[in-house]
Formats: C-alpha cells, structure tokens, sequence
C-alpha cells in the first residue's frame, strides 16, 4: 500500500509499539506523530470525535487519566473531555491511524488487517 498514512500517538506506548511493528512487517509504511512533541490539531480531534464519539476517543484506562482528581474524571461530556484530550494529549486512545480513506482507532490486528489489506471496511474503533 502506498497510500500515505498518518500514525498518532506516544513513542514509548506499548500499543503503539504492536501497531507500529505490525504496520513494518507488512511493509505499509506511515509518519510517525507524536503527541507529547508535536500536539494534537483541535480541529482533527473533533473530526476523530464527530466520527467516533468522544467516549472511544477518551483513553479513560491510561496512567495520565487515572491520575486526575476526581472532579476532572467525573461528570464528563464531549465539551469536557475534548479540553481534557487537547491539554493532555496522552488522554487520546493509541494509535489512531489516519489517511485515504483510513481511520482506526486502537490497534486490533483483524482491522488492521481487513482495513489495510484494500478490502473495503467501514472505518472502525475499539
């Protein structure tokens, strides 16, 4: 596949890791976007949330999250967890993998597989 793709997350993430080895030894080749260095587009988030749903999108199992007070975690809505994901990047579910006609979010080998081989799949989250 020579379509160019887009991977966001974090370098030392160990799905990232899984995501990034399956995508080489497939020989699919993407650009790495780290979040710590780089940040996230706000404008490409609410895109992710739009198709998504901020609820998939939120990484609510990661250290980053579970370590925020109480009253940042709860009661939360779309307005409230885009802010929390746009001021701590970490928060965003790892990878998203993004470009022509691609979008995965999380790494799950059967779609990466079913969406990466050229079969037509609609795009799909954890």
């Amino acid at each position: 596949m020579t379509a160019s793709l887009t991977i966001y997350g974090l370098a030392n993430c160990d799905t990232m890791r899984k995501a990034r080895t399956w995508l080489r030894e497939h020989e699919i080749s993407v650009v790495f976007h780290d979040y710590r260095k780089e940040g996230v587009d706000p404008e490409r988030l609410r895109a992710w949330v739009e198709k998504f749903g901020w609820e998939k999108i939120l990484n609510r199992s990661g250290t980053t999250f579970r370590k925020l007070p109480p009253e940042r975690r709860e009661g939360l809505d779309e307005q409230r967890a885009l802010a929390l994901m746009l001021e701590q990047p970490a928060m965003i579910r790892r990878p998203v993998l993004e470009g022509q006609g691609v979008l995965l979010v999380g790494f799950r080998l059967e779609d990466y597989a079913v969406v990466l081989s050229g079969a037509s799949a609609p795009d799909r989250a954890l």
